[in-house]
């Protein structure tokens, strides 16, 4: 295998390294960290030493003119520097490992497209569960027929203290990276975006009443993470896939008490059975080969689905998503060498985006919406 000099992109106190994107090049034998680029002092020291990188610069332009690193960690969290960081690496040669969402408008991601693309360079965005064994089971389950033909696909965000447009965005980008896996391309979106208020609020599970009112440009607002403009804590979306699949993802204000789990992840329905996925490196993963998915009535029982099928003994050890990042730049570089794209590529970050952004096209007509969107700006921009 070939060595690769690899850098280092974080934002301490402003997305940070991201979850790990920066750590995993010490996990990976042909890859030697050069350097590290943060505009934070502190940050930068500490990165500097944490990664063993012999150099460490405040500007990250000025480290990729002077480092020429062939792979670069974009890690930080907050999105509004995406853009400029990715195109500044394409354009010095270098391929990328992007912390996801993949950036604030689809105007941006085709920006980053055709940098990547006029550079001949490579990124993976880091969507996980993509690259998870299970959840190549799942599918592989799916296409022998297992729950026979598919017919709708469920996610839900965590729908936390983010419910609605924020979880939309930094979690629902997994949820319709998963939708994607399974059903490829959507072809439409239908969606009703609204502010919930609870009415008469009691404690959780008596029913409390919820009002919801659809957003109007006064609900606008900026968004954790330098992600732009959100709206919303109370989504319902309806994607419309080929051959009859659709698929939907919900994000709603919830009066859920503390320390219950949340329905983050993917639950996918065919005529004879039904999966269900979280997210990670090794998600729960279960079969219901039950063509009511009632199991209650039909005594049928959830399965564990491992690395190596229905319920066999799971032989990898649980890594979270450090693991999920080794099995990311491992493709990265395979992906490099082989001049194929990575599994989860810069088109599909972007795919991921447009559905999101989607939701908020069709939320302002009040219509459905086809995919591709003509309109690439934000949606809520032009309210």
């Amino acid at each position: 295998m070939p060595n690769y000099r690899v850098a280092v992109i974080g934002r301490t106190g402003r997305g940070n390294y991201g979850h790990g994107l920066d750590v995993v090049w010490t996990q990976i034998p042909n890859a030697q960290i050069v350097a590290v680029a943060d505009e934070n002092e502190a940050g930068r020291n500490a990165a500097q030493k944490r990664l063993g990188a012999k150099n460490a610069y405040a500007d990250y332009r000025q480290m990729l003119q002077k480092e020429r690193p062939q792979v670069v960690s974009v890690a930080d969290r907050h999105l509004d520097s995406h853009r400029d960081m990715v195109i500044a690496c394409a354009e010095a040669g270098a391929s990328i490992f992007l912390e996801k969402p993949i950036c604030r408008t689809l105007q941006e991601a085709d920006e980053m497209v055709a940098a990547c693309e006029r550079h001949h360079v490579k990124l993976a965005i880091a969507h996980q569960t993509r690259y998870s064994p299970r959840l190549q089971r799942a599918k592989d389950l799916i296409a022998d027929g297992r729950i026979g033909d598919l017919l709708e696909l469920r996610g839900r965000g965590k729908e936390d203290q983010r419910a609605g447009g924020e979880d939309l965005m930094v979690l629902g980008t997994h949820i319709m990276d998963l939708m994607r896996f399974i059903a490829g391309d959507a072809r439409s979106c239908y969606s009703q975006v609204g502010v919930a208020a609870v009415e008469n609020p009691s404690p959780p599970g008596r029913g409390a009443g919820v009002r919801v009112t659809p957003i109007t440009k006064a609900d606008l607002r900026e968004g954790g993470e330098g992600m732009g403009l959100i709206a919303g804590n109370h989504i319902n979306a309806l994607y419309k896939f080929d051959r009859g699949v659709v698929g939907h993802f919900s994000s709603v204000r919830c009066n859920r008490a503390k320390g219950e789990p949340d329905r983050f992840g993917l639950t996918i329905h065919g005529t004879r059975g039904v999966i269900q996925v979280t997210t990670g490196s090794l998600p729960a993963c279960y079969l219901l080969a039950d063509p009511g998915w009632f199991p209650g009535r039909s005594r049928a029982n959830w399965q564990l689905i491992t690395s190596q099928g229905i319920g066999k003994e799971e032989p990898l050890r649980d890594g979270g998503l450090g693991q999920g990042n080794i099995w990311i730049v491992q493709d990265l570089l395979n992906a490099i060498e082989r001049d194929r794209q990575p599994k989860g590529s810069i088109y599909d970050g972007r795919a991921a985006l447009e559905m999101i952004h989607a939701v908020y096209e069709s939320a302002r007509a009040r219509a459905e919406v086809t995919l591709p969107l003509r309109n690439r700006r934000h949606p809520l921009a032009g309210w």
